[in-house]
């Protein structure tokens, strides 16, 4: 087995930092934007008086980073070289998520945002697999330049990770969609030009099949953004809404009545290990600058990295960033050489452990800096509070681990990939 990583993608790395230090941190350094990464973060991006809403010159900023990131080849890495992309592989995305955000807080990187320079698109993934012609030729390059933001209506007030239960429901009337409803972390539907809303158009709670996408524009009557859910993390872009009596055509279908479910299941794997190998990278970054640190911190005369009370906080934690990595590397090489869906329990194991390995790094960080880990003048807390999040976002952790005992007990059935006889 060769553990290497390939020279294409390691020389790609190192294109990444020319850019990075060409292009973005001129611009992170200019006019004071340091504010928006430094103890300042928290109050300079959210607008206390806009109901806690990214502030203009935050989202400017970003759009700013974006589009030179795309002029210069990088924002689309991941995406098919039809619509500008370099055909990114799962591997390749798992390993360059990972090396920004190891590299700390930055405009190169702030996944508070899920800003990147190197872009994670799932609506364009789902779009360029499910839309019809007439979506694509509306939506493909809008969404693949991010000027285009489709935001997420799954989950609901009384119904979280199971989706087959919702109570927002669409019925047909005539040629017209008519939907009623709530959904709650609609992440991005401040600026978002759809919202893609799942509604139940058949079958009963529980039911697999009989959930629909519905392109929903957030001007159309009966639309309503009722708040914005302040967050552990500072500002919010996720809303509370309700449907009341919406309207849509048959046009406004993604991917087919009753497919929804299919839809929105379908690149979770993709997302889920992008997503661990980000948290990855954070918790690498939190050891990093914690080793660095007792190093130097000289109380009573001598580094506290020299006594053992620290020395094995961050060894464990090495330990397990190092195994992790390697399993982050491996399930995101089967899922390119076998298919996304046959790893499934693997994509889960990296997920959870990934993210509660984030939240312990930044916790131990705190602790070995003391007063200053404590305080926003280090990125330690920022880190916690974002990642803790993922803990509980695209699948909580006791979720993730529920697949894998599916898997594991043989309560779920998951194909093995064409060649090998067991994934295990």
């Amino acid at each position: 087995m060769d553990f290497d990583i390939p020279k294409t993608l390691s020389d790609y790395l190192k294109e990444l930092d020319a850019f990075i230090e060409r292009d973005i941190k001129p611009l992170e350094r200019a006019d004071d934007n340091i504010r928006f990464f430094d103890y300042r973060r928290e109050h300079s991006r959210t607008d206390w008086d806009r109901g806690g809403l990214p502030t203009h010159d935050w989202e400017l900023l970003l759009d700013e980073a974006r589009h030179r990131a795309d002029a210069a080849g990088h924002y689309r890495y991941a995406f098919p070289r039809a619509v500008g992309g370099r055909d990114g592989t799962n591997l390749g995305m798992a390993v360059i998520r990972e090396y920004l955000a190891s590299q700390g807080l930055g405009l190169h990187n702030d996944l508070q945002n899920e800003h990147s320079v190197v872009g994670n698109n799932v609506a364009l993934l789902l779009m360029l697999e499910y839309g019809t012609p007439e979506q694509k030729r509306t939506w493909t390059e809008g969404l693949a330049s991010g000027d285009q933001l489709m935001a997420f209506g799954i989950t609901e007030p009384n119904h979280g990770s199971d989706m087959t239960h919702m109570d927002t429901v669409a019925v047909k009337d005539g040629s017209e969609w008519v939907i009623t409803g709530e959904k709650i972390w609609n992440t991005g539907i401040h600026k978002a030009v759809s919202d893609l809303v799942f509604a139940r158009t058949s079958g009963k709670a529980g039911d697999g099949d009989g959930i629909t996408a519905f392109l929903v524009p957030p001007n159309a009557k009966g639309f309503t953004v009722e708040r914005m859910l302040w967050t552990f993390n500072m500002p919010t872009d996720h809303g509370h809404v309700s449907l009341k009596g919406v309207r849509v055509g048959e046009d406004a279908i993604l991917g087919g009545e009753g497919r929804g479910l299919h839809i929105v299941q379908h690149f979770f794997n993709e997302n889920r290990i992008r997503q661990a190998a980000s948290s990855l990278g954070a918790a690498q970054y939190c050891i990093n600058e914690s080793v660095d640190y007792a190093k130097k911190r000289k109380p009573f005369g001598k580094p506290i990295a020299s006594n053992q009370g620290i020395q094995f906080q961050l060894v464990e934690l090495q330990t397990q960033a190092e195994m992790l990595r390697a399993l982050v590397h491996k399930t995101a090489w089967m899922m390119d050489k076998y298919g996304a869906m046959q790893v499934s329990d693997k994509v889960s194991m990296c997920n959870y452990w990934s993210n509660r390995l984030c939240c312990e790094a930044a916790d131990r960080a705190m602790q070995i800096h003391g007063g200053m880990g404590y305080s926003r003048h280090t990125p330690f807390e920022h880190i916690y509070r974002h990642h803790r999040r993922y803990r509980i976002t695209e699948g909580t952790e006791e979720i993730q681990m529920r697949r894998v005992a599916g898997y594991l007990f043989g309560f779920m059935k998951q194909r093995a990939p064409k060649g090998v006889k067991e994934l295990d």
